[in-house]
């Protein structure tokens, strides 16, 4: 009797909590795998200066600057406070400063021996709340599907997604973003329960959604995709209902309470638009996804976006230096894909033809279907292209690893087999995004560094055009990764230009003619004319190896 006790026990009270650990430490463990082994690249150095509560601005343009001056942003300022934080993001940047300031209080709780802050400790705070996130799942899947079994296994998938890891080894704000993803839903999965039977939404949920979303915009600006996608979603519902019932139920009392958590939300939102406005720096820092609308690819975004989903359940590594590699890792995926697709098409029907499912899975289905139209029409119609950034995907991922859990939920009574084999695929993926063989940094100083002192024995001006704090942490990439003795025959210049690019011919022209030769000049994306003092030197002919996120000339001035 007691034996069997004890197993009932296990079954029932246990299991969940264990498996469910389970999945916590195995996500904590991938997420913080070989943290610190990628280099930062420009976005994080964004977050380790602003969240040290330091600028950009002192760095020196238009002259040749030592490696230590280009890094001083990177020194801990102990006289910092959150006030400083959130003034540099107001005025300098173009994200709203909650995840910056919680990032400037994480930071402070770690003793820092090095001249420069530890890029454990900024990584570390998002892959923490990457890890906080599979639990969340859990709880919304078993919240949508009232079943222990979908929570559980979209945790699971949540602890290996190689997307999910890719963004929680960032020192970035995506993580905390997806929290607030995952809370928003939780909220909408629970409205759509009261809509639905024609009751009223609880004060209590009016407060904490209202609340859940002022904080999602104050972590990031394209949280309200989700909100959008949400409204949708809410439009859809009234649609469906009015239909139903013969009547405009929008009308209602029931959806009055609707139209207050939007009016507040809205009022959260209209907060944060006077400092985004008048923020100098906002349309040059999103140049890079700005494009004519008219004569923007019609294939790249639709080849963007696909392998932003297809990397939320797998990714091999085909991103390796061996070709052979690449070409395996590609069919491996391609016939997993063709095999794993039914069964999850199959689960998918199943959820969405049953009554007890049918409304949960309509509704997440409708915040990933609205996110997606979303990012085209801002795509093709605004000319705002974010589907060149995977990151940007997080407005809708947990709602896809919900689903993706609730359709495995349909075989595992049939074919546990299949979902085992889908989640080793999944940990695979993970493997290879933290062995660094997917969803490597955008850029490489960690390559261009070694080419750098292999092919120059005299002293280096590294030299780049400059617009914003984006072109100050490519440099910053690369003085990073300077061994000691390089540190000291080492210069850079920032060539500053607003419009005319001559602005920064001019600026390298006059720096090189007050260097002593020999040297060795390298023009790492350096978009401006040439100047004549460079040309007057012997151009490299010597081919050298591409380096991803630089693009390079070198002159030596012997």
């Amino acid at each position: 009797m007691g034996l069997y006790n004890w197993h009932s026990i296990v079954s029932s009270r246990w299991l969940h909590p264990l498996l469910l650990l389970g999945w916590f430490i195995i996500g904590l463990g991938l997420r913080f795998t070989h943290l610190t082994a990628k280099p930062p690249w420009t976005d994080e150095f964004a977050t380790l200066v602003f969240s040290l509560g330091n600028s950009f601005l002192p760095v020196p343009l238009n002259q040749a600057i030592a490696p230590d001056i280009l890094l001083q942003p990177l020194q801990p300022n102990p006289a910092a406070t959150i006030g400083d934080v959130i003034h540099k993001m107001i005025t300098q940047d173009n994200h709203p400063p909650l995840y910056f300031v919680l990032a400037h209080l994480w930071m402070n709780l770690f003793p820092n021996q090095e001249k420069y802050v530890s890029l454990l400790a900024a990584r570390s705070f998002p892959a923490l709340l990457g890890a906080v996130s599979i639990p969340l799942t859990y709880g919304l899947g078993r919240l949508a599907f009232r079943s222990r079994l979908v929570g559980q296994l979209a945790a699971a998938i949540m602890a290996v997604s190689p997307y999910a890891i890719y963004l929680a080894q960032e020192a970035r704000h995506y993580t905390l973003a997806i929290i607030w993803v995952i809370a928003s839903l939780s909220c909408l999965v629970i409205a759509s329960h009261h809509l639905q039977n024609r009751t009223l939404l609880p004060l209590w949920l009016i407060i904490c959604w209202v609340g859940i979303n002022a904080l999602g915009i104050a972590t990031h600006f394209f949280f309200s995709l989700t909100l959008c996608a949400e409204t949708l979603v809410l439009i859809f519902l009234a649609w469906q209902q009015s239909q139903q019932a013969k009547t405009l139920v929008f009308l209602s009392s029931v959806w009055w309470r609707i139209y207050a958590v939007a009016l507040g939300t809205a009022i959260a939102g209209l907060v944060w638009l006077p400092s985004f406005l008048e923020n100098p720096y906002r349309s040059s820092l999103t140049e890079w996804i700005q494009t004519d609308g008219i004569s923007l690819s019609l294939l790249n975004p639709l080849f963007q976006l696909f392998a932003a989903w297809v990397t939320m359940i797998m990714l091999l590594p085909v991103e390796s230096a061996q070709l052979a590699v690449v070409i395996v890792s590609g069919l491996v995926m391609l016939i997993f894909a063709i095999w794993a697709t039914p069964i999850l098409v199959r689960g998918y029907k199943f959820q969405l033809q049953q009554p007890q499912t049918s409304l949960p899975t309509q509704v997440l289905t409708g915040v990933v279907l609205g996110a997606i139209a979303l990012f085209f029409i801002l795509t093709y119609i605004f000319g705002i292209d974010i589907t060149r950034g995977a990151r940007y995907n997080f407005v809708y991922f947990p709602a896809v690893i919900i689903l993706v859990g609730a359709s495995l939920a349909v075989c595992w009574d049939t074919s546990q087999k299949a979902v085992m084999l889908i989640w080793l695929m999944g940990l695979v993926s993970a493997i290879t995004v933290v062995s660094n063989l997917g969803y490597q940094k955008y850029y490489r100083p960690d390559l261009l560094v070694p080419i750098i002192q292999q092919n120059s024995q005299v002293p280096v001006l590294i030299a780049t055009t400059h617009k914003t704090l984006v072109q100050t942490g490519e440099m910053m990439g690369i003085a990073r990764e300077l061994n000691p003795s390089a540190q000291t025959t080492t210069q850079f210049l920032l060539a500053h230009q607003e419009q005319d690019p001559n602005t920064s011919t001019v600026a390298l022209e006059n720096t090189l003619q007050q260097l002593p030769r020999p040297f060795d000049i390298w023009l790492v994306n350096f978009h401006a004319p040439i100047a004549e003092a460079a040309k007057k030197c012997v151009a490299q002919t010597k081919p050298l190896s591409a380096v991803d996120g630089y693009e390079y000339k070198v002159y030596q001035c012997r």
